[in-house]
């Protein structure tokens, strides 16, 4: 399926533009592809051609949802810019037939050849397809229902009396269209689409559209007609055939919003109903664009890969996505979902109406979504604190963009598989933060206006990059206009982010900045410079000042001297601040005296930069590990998330060596760090969401550590909700960390279980199926990944999550490695190569080994693996970066910690004499 080294410097190779001759590379020494028949195929580029345009796709679908088969046929209208007798288009595993030409001159068969190591189809003219004329082919085809989670793909649930129910639906993007349809799978191919589908009575069918008619066939079968879309690509087309049931309601500006899900779950559709209907009004006023169709359906799909999906007029979602039960869902279950919906209404404007040129400008559309959720949500909801979780987006971010493995936020791609990579964190968190950035830079106001001018202008039409920042050039400015794009190049066009070391000398700022990269190869940082957007405050005033460093250094001077100063301020910009001299001291003293003058946000970046610049040697360890004492009076989500987030990661490392006291000493230390705040939680679901969610989190950490109190208290409510047969009602807040205990004694797990297989819930169930998952007992671990890879009773689309939480899991982490490694094949498979899901198994699994030997072993399973099987994918770069990383951390600082935390236990116990 992937193209090999040399099909890729093919692909670098341009036609010229005049040629006529449809058989590139004349006098070139390259291999000419050949068709499935044996004949020469008459295009080698992975790329399809631009002579030929589609402009609309009459498709009949008709799948079987009994033999999970389907047929079609479709018809595709053309229009033609330059003189060819060859029509290059896209189709994958489908058996294709009866391929005609209609013309003005009648019909006429056209042959067709097949290139499967592109998808590619050619259907061959006898005559030419002249320039500027309009033509239609028709092509019948029929193909199995996908067994993966792509494509037109068979879902299957359990309804509470163990009935199986079957339906189909569809997942396109990036480039699985092409194995529903015979199409030009491209995003710039734009077109309409006219879509029918064939069904039983007791099925319903749902599409992009709404339905205009439905028409009962002579053999009993009902075929449903959808209106025609608007002008959209191929990878937003989407149809389910289902028995699902819906609730709607319509929005102010007249939009039908329905919500769809399985008859038992219909109950849990309430909230995502009320949000989409909230949000897609809320979008429709800021972008000053009205949602361009008439309705838009939410459907919760029992086996579903991704999060969700935007396809236009019929959004996807896991049901863990959409679905809330007030009763039983969480804080961060709610947050959780609002930001879900908010994401993919989004994308109906940015991705839909204006989509990326090529899959190279993902970002565009997946960082921009990302950006909009916060935005909404903190006007739409306030209520749920949304700002409290955005850093940790870019702090996600940069945990991937300091290896040098990283890529640019736009970058070149050619193959299925690298389309696929570039859905990671760099195009959706790193995208967003930049994005973020920005706004702060131009000021929200003139950034708004920006981007209505950017949708306008290229609505139902492509973008590159630097039509964004020509639309947020504001060209009206007197004087000095701001380039916007030079900035922002800076930040899209190369890999990374910068270092900004800020030295304080009396009134003088002395400023450098320098790429951050967790390497022992300073080579990899040289020839990098950013234009940063810098901000900062100090002890003397609350303002904030701006200043643009273009340069390697500067300086800048204070109006008189400062206690302290702190750069990057609320966190706004995507980069790290390193404090030269006494910085971090002055730093350190501030937050032990009165740590509420900086923001939590500001606290929780302090807590992020200082441990991060440990891995590079730029600050000692126990300078961070001071710092971290401060904690002990923290009490906002981010600052306190953030100091585990940091400190946990070393004991992690530990529990894969064999240094028992270091880490149970380093456990402590955290324990009692926020033994304080853990005391004050009260087992109820009162509080602010913020508030709740940290809750949820501080006694789960409480119990998994064995904290007394915490165990206590989690054992009796477990055995009093075992003892009433799971009908008590638990504060949901506390649920994980009940469960977590309970998980603990096969009685506990086998009793979560049977409780997880018949629940309708899906948060409950997500939780349960954790809790699960970070049980000791070595067995049910092993089990529960076999369940998970068999997809029965609990389902595959989980398997990814229950791999990475037993890798982290001190007693499991041996197995799912081996399990990883023994069912590799079957899970690229299912999981599709380069996808987020596979990356996001290769890093769970391996980045907690700090070892040379697990080192040696990591290499050597992947190196045994061919490029087919997924020896190119960026992923395993990574994992070796990881943990190389992590060997050196270790060999560096284990010595010093051991130190730090040795004074530290010997000063406490003066202090208890």
């Amino acid at each position: 399926m992937l193209a090999a080294p040399v099909l890729l410097l093919l692909l670098l190779v341009a036609f010229p533009p005049s040629s006529g001759a449809q058989l590139p590379g004349h006098g070139q020494a390259k291999d000419v592809p050949i068709a499935t028949n044996g004949q020469p195929f008459p295009w080698d580029r992975m790329r399809l051609p631009k002579t030929i345009s589609p402009f609309h796709y009459d498709l009949t679908i008709h799948p079987n949802l009994t033999t999970l088969h389907f047929t079609g046929v479709v018809r595709i209208q053309l229009d033609v810019h330059e003189d060819t007798s060859i029509i290059i288009l896209h189709a994958k595993q489908m058996q294709i037939s009866n391929v005609l030409l209609l013309a003005p001159e009648g019909v006429r068969p056209l042959q067709v050849l097949e290139y499967p190591r592109f998808h590619q189809l050619a259907l061959l003219s006898d005559s030419v397809l002249t320039k500027g004329r309009r033509y239609e082919v028709q092509l019948r085809f029929a193909a199995n229902l996908s067994d993966s989670f792509h494509g037109f793909y068979k879902s299957s649930y359990r309804t509470s009396s163990g009935e199986v129910r079957v339906m189909a639906s569809t997942q396109f993007e990036a480039t699985f269209a092409r194995g529903a349809f015979p199409c030009f799978d491209e995003p710039a191919f734009k077109a309409k689409f006219t879509i029918r589908i064939i069904r039983e009575p007791r099925h319903i069918t749902i599409s992009n559209m709404p339905k205009v008619k439905t028409v009962e066939l002579p053999s009993g079968l009902l075929e449903d007609h959808f209106d025609t879309t608007v002008k959209m690509s191929t990878y937003l087309v989407a149809y389910i055939v289902s028995d699902f049931l819906s609730v709607s309601k319509t929005t102010r500006h007249g939009v039908q919003i329905s919500v769809y899900a399985v008859a038992e779950k219909i109950n849990q559709t309430a909230f995502a109903l009320d949000a989409a209907v909230e949000l897609l009004d809320f979008y429709e006023d800021y972008f000053d664009i009205p949602y361009p169709l008439p309705k838009q359906d939410l459907a919760a799909i029992p086996d579903f890969q991704s999060g969700a999906m935007e396809n236009w007029g019929l959004t996807t979602y896991r049901e863990t996505g959409l679905l809330f039960d007030p009763d039983k869902s969480s804080a961060s279950d709610k947050l959780g979902i609002t930001k879900v919906i908010a994401h993919e209404l989004a994308h109906q404007w940015f991705g839909n109406l204006v989509t990326m040129e090529w899959w190279n400008d993902l970002w565009l559309n997946e960082g921009f979504a990302k950006f909009m959720e916060f935005i909404s949500l903190d006007i739409t909801y306030p209520e749920l604190q949304v700002d409290d979780v955005f850093l940790g987006k870019c702090f996600e971010a940069m945990e991937v963009d300091s290896l040098s493995s990283s890529h640019p936020v736009s970058t070149p791609v050619e193959n299925p598989t690298q389309i696929q990579e570039m859905f990671d964190d760099v195009s959706y968190d790193k995208g967003a933060c930049i994005l973020n950035m920005l706004r702060d830079f131009l000021t929200p106001e003139a950034f708004e206006i920006g981007i209505i001018r950017y949708l306008k202008r290229y609505s139902y039409q492509n973008t590159v990059n630097s039509h964004l920042w020509e639309s947020l050039t504001n060209k009206w400015y007197s004087g000095d206009e701001l380039d916007v794009r030079a900035i922002m190049d800076t930040w899209t066009l190369q890999e990374g982010f910068p270092l900004v070391t800020v030295e304080v000398r009396g009134r003088e700022v002395r400023l450098s900045q320098e790429r951050y990269l967790k390497t022992d190869d300073y080579s990899l940082t040289e020839g990098f410079l950013w234009q940063i957007p810098l901000t900062y405050m100090t002890s003397a005033s609350n303002t904030i000042h701006r200043f643009l460093l273009k340069t390697k250094t500067d300086v800048l001077y204070l109006p008189e001297e400062v206690d302290w100063v702190k750069f990057n301020v609320d966190m706004s910009g995507y980069y790290m601040v390193h404090y030269a001299g006494d910085g971090w001291n002055s730093i350190i003293k501030l937050l032990q005296h009165n740590h509420t003058a900086l923001s939590s946000n500001d606290r929780a970046s302090l807590i992020h930069n200082v441990f991060q610049l440990v891995s590079t040697e730029k600050v000692r360890l126990d300078t961070a590990l001071e710092l971290s004492l401060y904690l002990s009076r923290e009490t906002e989500i981010m600052a306190v998330t953030q100091g585990f987030g940091e400190l946990v990661p070393l004991y992690k490392l530990m529990e894969k060596r064999d240094m028992a006291a270091l880490e149970n000493q380093m456990k402590d230390y955290i324990v009692d760090l926020f033994r304080g705040l853990i005391d004050r939680q009260e087992w109820t679901d009162s509080g602010s969401v913020s508030e709740r969610m940290l809750r949820s989190y501080l006694l789960l950490f409480g119990c998994v550590r064995n904290y007394a109190p915490c165990v206590t208290k989690a054992t009796q409510l477990f055995n009093s909700w075992r003892d009433s047969d799971g009908t008590m009602s638990l504060p949901v807040d506390i649920t994980m960390a009940v469960f977590v205990i309970g998980a603990r004694t096969p009685e506990g797990w086998d009793f979560l279980f049977e409780k997880y297989r018949h629940s309708m819930q899906m948060s409950v169930k997500s939780r349960m199926k954790t809790a699960m998952a970070v049980s000791p007992l070595q067995d049910k671990l092993q089990w529960m990944m076999e369940q998970s890879l068999h997809g029965e009773v609990m389902k595959t689309q989980d398997l990814p999550d229950v791999i990475v939480s037993v890798s982290k899991n001190p007693r499991g982490y041996k197995l799912a490695w081996d399990f990883f490694r023994a069912n590799w094949h079957t899970l690229i498979k299912k999981f599709d190569l380069g996808s987020s899901t596979v990356s996001y198994m290769v890093t769970g699994v391996t980045n907690q080994y700090s070892t040379r030997e697990m080192l040696d072993e990591v290499r050597g399973f992947f190196s045994s693996l061919t490029e087919e099987s997924g020896s190119e994918m960026r992923c395993i770069r990574q994992s070796y970066e990881t943990i190389e990383d992590n060997i050196r951390w270790m060999d560096t600082n284990l010595p010093l910690l051991q130190a730090w935390l040795d004074k530290r236990s010997h000063r406490a116990m003066h202090e208890d004499l």
